[in-house]
């Protein structure tokens, strides 16, 4: 990892070419550097303050070197905004155990997913090189598994620049998070967690602090974003998962229905 260390200069750039990170350099060295066209208007700069690499071409202080036009005035007020519902921050999640980790994908290796855990277990994580910033982070709130470089406040909790994220990496995890609400019989309390290693056969719960016993009942109602895989089930837990960290499930009487939408989620994935 390259290790950022905060100096006296207040105008240091950092930029990539031919795949390799340089800097810190002030911003006329960038400038030289696109007026020689060494460095194209779709290559990567980075300096404090930004959070996460931008392509030259995407920078204010050096749009006139970009040849990017301004856009036209407009004569009317634009018409306001629709109320977008803000994602909560890693750093709001804080000590709440409930951050899930999807990792695999970024070391080119089949994906898994583990957790939950809350910040401070995850700055362990990749203290021991365990996930880095190209895995992918859920918790309740975002819309779908994020990469960790992409957070805001990457850099503040792990004192170093993001890393480059490419296009590609960032679509390897399209599918949605298998989100699961249970409900224990015996005890009338309900959970939410991540379901995994799925099959018609059983399922795998990642939820924090299940206070359940193996033998427990359980009714459990699967409701991934995408509406085509939703299933409800019965059934038992069969093992409680190390660091009570889930459990694993056996179905018993499951539909025809719900066989089908875990087929089809199985032959999607």
């Amino acid at each position: 990892s390259f290790q950022w260390v905060e100096d006296s200069m207040t105008d240091n750039w950092y930029y990539v070419l031919k795949g390799n990170r340089h800097g810190p350099v002030a911003i006329e060295v960038i400038e030289s550097m696109l007026q020689k066209q060494e460095l194209k208007h779709d290559d990567h700069v980075w300096k404090k303050g930004f959070e996460t690499w931008k392509k030259i071409k995407e920078v204010s202080e050096l749009q006139n070197l970009a040849d990017i036009a301004s856009p036209p005035s407009l004569d009317f007020p634009l018409a306001a905004s629709p109320k977008v519902e803000r994602e909560p921050t890693l750093k709001e999640i804080g000590n709440e155990r409930s951050i899930y980790v999807r990792i695999g994908s970024d070391r080119e290796g089949i994906s898994n997913d583990y957790g939950p855990f809350n910040l401070q277990q995850i700055k362990q994580l990749f203290k021991e090189n365990r996930i880095n910033g190209k895995s992918f982070i859920y918790y309740k709130g975002l819309k779908n598994w994020k990469i960790l470089a992409d957070f805001p406040e990457y850099q503040e909790i792990f004192a170093e620049m993001p890393p480059i994220i490419k296009e590609v990496d960032k679509r390897v995890n399209q599918r949605k998070p298998f989100v699961a609400r249970l409900f224990i019989q015996n005890n009338k309390k309900l959970f939410e967690g991540i379901c995994r290693d799925i099959s018609v056969g059983g399922i795998q719960v990642l939820v924090d602090d299940f206070k359940g016993l193996a033998g427990d009942k359980i009714s459990i109602n699967v409701h991934p974003e995408n509406t085509d895989y939703h299933f409800t089930a019965s059934g038992v837990v069969v093992r409680l998962l190390e660091g009570n960290s889930g459990f694993s499930f056996r179905f018993q009487g499951l539909t025809d229905e719900a066989k089908r939408s875990i087929e089809k989620y199985l032959q999607e994935n």
